[in-house]
């Protein structure tokens, strides 16, 4: 082979490597496949509502079944005044960890100003109890449709709300030890960097609804 042929091959390899994934629908607004509730091998408690996902609140959280490491995940949420909810990544679905939120970050989903008793690390778009959004004025409020972003990749990850971006991090670099150290998650399998992981949808109370549509997934 000639110089300038592996040269060629050698930017194809790469180019290749570094394209995207096409985007697959999580949830196309018709059916609920590819997903699981938490400790649950079928779907219970989560229907389909004029086109959108919601619990109610028999259920707890929805996971996929398949695990993602380097994604970019789009969908949008709507949450009614008082509510909670959450878009959890890298979840390891074990049935000694309790919670989905024990063991992968949490885009954070709710009522910013309906909600009592919550600080900015518990915004909407913010990773939970970990960073805040940079941005509190880009969410729309209660009873409206807003658009989340989480793009993971190498680890680098970024949290976007209705086109901006709120959140950076390095997932396992030396700045989220020292936040970790100071957090509900230090003793959790959270604080063991992982990888890969599951998504999921979070039920947070029986009582509290939330909406999610046009959800989206390309691997990078």
């Amino acid at each position: 082979m000639s110089l300038a042929a592996g040269t060629m091959l050698l930017t194809a390899t790469i180019t290749n490597a570094q394209k995207p994934g096409k985007w697959v629908a999580l949830f196309d607004g018709k059916k609920i496949e590819g997903w699981h509730s938490y400790h649950k091998d079928k779907v219970v408690g989560w229907n389909i509502e004029n086109g959108t996902l919601t619990p109610d609140g028999t259920g707890g959280d929805l996971v996929t079944n398949k695990e993602y490491e380097n994604f970019d995940l789009e969908f949008e949420f709507k949450i009614p005044k008082g509510s909670n909810s959450g878009v959890i990544y890298k979840i390891i679905d074990k049935d000694d960890i309790k919670t989905t939120y024990m063991s992968g970050p949490e885009y954070q989903v709710i009522d910013d100003t309906g909600y009592k008793g919550i600080n900015d690390k518990q915004k909407t778009g913010g990773n939970y109890d970990m960073q805040a959004p940079s941005d509190l004025t880009v969410v729309k409020p209660a009873g409206e449709w807003n658009k989340g972003r989480i793009v993971v990749n190498n680890n680098h990850v970024e949290h976007y709300l209705n086109g901006k971006k709120v959140v950076e991090y390095h997932y396992g670099g030396d700045e989220w030890k020292k936040q970790l150290a100071a957090s509900k998650f230090k003793t959790w399998p959270y604080a063991t960097p992982h990888a890969k992981g599951k998504i999921a949808l979070q039920n947070h109370s029986p009582e509290e609804k939330v909406w999610y549509r046009n959800i989206r997934i390309r691997e990078l």
